[in-house]
């Protein structure tokens, strides 16, 4: 069984984070969602409202599960019994960074790493914008899932 998990700390979840878990799902049989905890930096979502609404979109999915981890993701991985962790980049200029994490991943912990483009119509999308947007009482409902909205 190809099992991969797919780390971050999702503030919210957008439609570029699940459109490459959706896209994961043709090269895994499960996908692990991760909810990385940091304790130095400030969330717009609690932990447990994140988990919910990744849940809740993915209600129809069994091969998705979510998990709360606060260590590091190869060591998250191992827990998980993952082979793979899944990672998607909006743009060229994530590749390079998205390519050293692979490499110390698989020096760290020998756990492989599957890069996938977030397609065009959603690169625009960073969670880093939906937080903001949301922080000052935007509506976001146009970047995350429908299930979402």
């Amino acid at each position: 069984m190809k099992k991969a998990i797919f780390p971050g700390s999702f503030d919210p979840f957008t439609l570029g984070h699940y459109d490459i878990v959706k896209r994961g799902l043709e090269i895994f049989d499960e996908i692990i969602i991760g909810i990385g905890r940091n304790s130095t930096k400030k969330e717009t979502f609690p932990i447990r409202e994140r988990e919910e609404a990744i849940r809740k979109i993915f209600a129809d999915e069994p091969r998705i599960k979510v998990a709360i981890y606060d260590c590091l993701t190869v060591d998250f991985a191992k827990e998980q019994e993952a082979a793979f962790i899944l990672r998607g980049i909006r743009c060229v200029e994530d590749f390079e960074y998205e390519r050293n994490m692979a490499e110390a991943n698989k020096q760290l912990g020998g756990i492989e790493t599957i890069i996938l483009y977030t397609r065009p119509e959603y690169a625009h999308i960073s969670s880093t914008l939906v937080r903001d947007l949301y922080a000052y009482g935007k509506d976001v409902s146009d970047f995350v899932p429908n299930k979402l909205r």
